[in-house]
């Protein structure tokens, strides 16, 4: 059985952002507090004098800058980008706090992992060992409540379409 790996995800990942833009646009859905009463502001920065520089310090024993190593951050993988993008596309004019965009990644993680684990036991029922855009698509009808449902297969049916094609 193949794991549930990159190849499935960009499909989920439109369906879930098609289900994001659907709860943006629609009017009845209590989306207003969580964006910010406008387009994000740039504050001008303040202007800087030069600084002198210090001279380069030599090492003393070499064993000292042996035990000093440059620590990498572990990169997280977040929607946030993506979430931008479409709240760009529906309402160019209102930005969002990063509380907000915390919630809304973790609604996006949520919505992944239910459809997910919905394709994931199709698969199983069926005796396959990989998904396809129909176990994604039976399982976006069953998460998803009526109409929402709907419009978010019908945007994945265009998106995987648009994906094989070109």
């Amino acid at each position: 059985m193949r794991p549930l790996g990159s190849s499935s995800r960009p499909l989920v990942l439109g369906f879930s952002l098609l289900l994001v833009s659907s709860l943006l646009a629609s009017s009845r859905l209590p989306w207003v507090p969580f964006f910010g009463l406008g387009p994000a502001e740039k504050k001008p920065a303040a202007e800087k004098t030069p600084k002198p520089k210090a001279e380069k310090k030599i090492p003393k024993d070499a064993s000292a800058t042996d035990k000093k190593k440059k620590r990498h951050k572990k990169s997280v993988e977040t929607y946030k980008i993506y979430i931008f993008k479409v709240l760009k596309q529906v309402h160019p004019d209102i930005g969002i706090s990063s509380k907000a965009m915390g919630i809304m990644n973790s609604f996006i993680n949520d919505i992944f992992e239910k459809l997910a684990a919905e394709a994931s036991k199709l698969a199983r029922y069926n005796k396959k060992n990989t998904l396809s855009s129909r176990e994604i698509q039976t399982a976006v009808r069953l998460v998803l409540p009526g109409e929402l449902a709907k419009h978010a297969v019908s945007e994945g049916t265009k998106a995987v379409t648009k994906f094989t094609s070109g």
